[in-house]
């Protein structure tokens, strides 16, 4: 992984994330649910570490949900650069509901162990995370095949 260029995970995987974010916070707004990843992550950290300033909090959240987001994209140039998959339209669904599993399973098992994690209707939010990161993979499945042409 560490022989691809860095650029290309940043770009593809900045994309991926906004697309998918952007994707959480309108539905949250339409379902009138907090699906708001990054703001959630931001909840999470002030909870845990109640002196640390909302604001700083905040940045975090955005900062560690963007991170996550270039390792994703890491994996996913990997595997189409170095493993022979083809970037297709197919494969980015498949590499979506891959990280969309993934996703449920991280996020269930952080708000388990979380000794205050916050209130959010846990069912819903664990469901749109599998069309979320479908939005990802792609999102990230097209700005990767614009970054080689």
């Amino acid at each position: 992984i560490l022989n691809m260029k860095i650029s290309q995970i940043v770009s593809v995987g900045a994309a991926a994330t906004t697309f998918m974010t952007l994707y959480s916070y309108i539905l949250s707004e339409i379902k009138d649910e907090h699906f708001r990843e990054p703001e959630i992550l931001g909840q999470l950290l002030r909870r845990l570490i109640p002196l640390i300033k909302k604001k700083y909090t905040r940045v975090v959240g955005w900062q560690a949900h963007y991170l996550v987001g270039l390792l994703f994209a890491a994996v996913y140039i990997y595997l189409w650069s170095k493993k022979g998959i083809t970037p297709s339209l197919k494969n980015g669904l498949l590499f979506g509901g891959i990280s969309g599993l993934i996703a449920m399973a991280v996020w269930k098992s952080v708000m388990k162990l979380h000794p205050d994690p916050p209130l959010l209707n846990f069912k819903k939010f664990y469901m749109q995370l599998l069309p979320a990161h479908i939005v990802f993979g792609i999102a990230a499945t097209m700005k990767y095949n614009n970054s080689v042409k």
